[in-house]
């Protein structure tokens, strides 16, 4: 808290809080090294998550900034011994890729993140899904707008956004699994429709929280369950795409 200050905000302010102990700081960097170790992508979200549509180039630069020396010196600013061997190696060139607090985007963002040496961002949203595409050194990701619902009613592809639909954004665990149904249903149709069609990547959003008891987890095992193993189908991080096409590779034949 002490070392974070948000563009124009006071310091020590932040729209997602702070941990609430030592120990819950412990435990998160934990949690980071072990799925960095497993080769998950490690990418930043920002520190406040405060939204940045009206920040400069500079406010942008200072966010990054922030981010970077808490990653880089967390165990050291909470007094926590001992530090992993190569914590700081892995703080100051494994993250390359951003998504922006509530997807909230413009003109100095995109100026800054390649001047801070980002090399995606994964902060747009699309009407379905969309190829990649790249300006500045910087590959764009979007998030599909996907048909949901007995309606088929387009929603962005997050669990968030089906918590908000489903439930108005409230906890209703009785109807977990009809939510769970719901948006399994919806992972499969845009999925199938790109499978039998053009192959465009598929891209879904989830958050480190549990919503209506976990409906939104639960459908995203089905769904990679049924589909990471099919033919011509892999399940990817961002970075691990990137790497992809900047060396050229082709993607595999087989599921995985």
């Amino acid at each position: 808290r002490k070392e974070y200050t948000a563009p124009g905000k006071g310091a020590g302010k932040s729209n997602i809080g702070f941990a609430a102990s030592k120990q819950e700081v412990t435990e998160r960097l934990e949690q980071i090294g072990l799925a960095a170790h497993e080769g998950h992508d490690i990418a930043s979200h920002g520190c406040g998550h405060f939204d940045g549509k009206d920040w400069s180039k500079a406010d942008w630069l200072k966010e990054f900034s922030s981010f970077e020396h808490i990653l880089e010196n967390a165990y050291a600013i909470n007094g926590i011994a001992p530090e992993p061997q190569g914590w700081r190696d892995f703080a100051r060139h494994a993250v390359v890729g951003f998504r922006a607090p509530y997807l909230s985007t413009g003109k100095a963002l995109y100026e800054a993140l390649p001047a801070a040496g980002y090399q995606f961002d994964a902060s747009g949203v699309s009407q379905g899904p969309a190829r990649p595409t790249a300006s500045n050194g910087i590959v764009h990701f979007s998030l599909p707008q996907i048909p949901e619902g007995p309606k088929s009613r387009p929603v962005i592809a997050m669990d968030y956004n089906l918590y908000v639909r489903h439930s108005g954004g409230f906890e209703r665990p009785s109807q977990a699994d009809e939510f769970a149904n719901r948006t399994y249903a919806a992972f499969r149709a845009a999925f199938d429709k790109q499978y039998a069609g053009k192959r465009i990547p598929l891209e879904l959003g989830f958050h480190f929280a549990l919503m209506n008891d976990g409906a939104y987890w639960n459908a995203l095992e089905r769904f990679a369950g049924d589909v990471c193993v099919k033919a011509d189908v892999e399940c990817i991080s961002f970075r691990d795409y990137v790497s992809r096409q900047d060396a050229g590779q082709r993607q595999v034949s087989v599921g995985g």
